[in-house]
């Protein structure tokens, strides 16, 4: 399952997207935060541990 992104904690700093293997993760211009190509996540992990807001969540 995709990790969900809280966009309330969601800061836009693009950490979760530099360390996404598989770049499943861009951040929004227009909301200033992270969002997941569902069809491209392999489940990893990697972004939820990298957040520094802990707003990743995989569930």
């Amino acid at each position: 399952m995709p990790p969900k992104i809280n966009k309330e904690e969601c800061t836009g700093c693009g950490t979760c997207a530099e360390e996404c293997p598989v770049e499943a993760i861009v951040i929004d211009e227009d909301e200033g935060c992270a969002v997941v190509d569902e069809d491209e996540c392999i489940d990893y992990g990697a972004c939820e541990e990298a957040c520094p807001v802990q707003a990743i969540e995989i569930r």
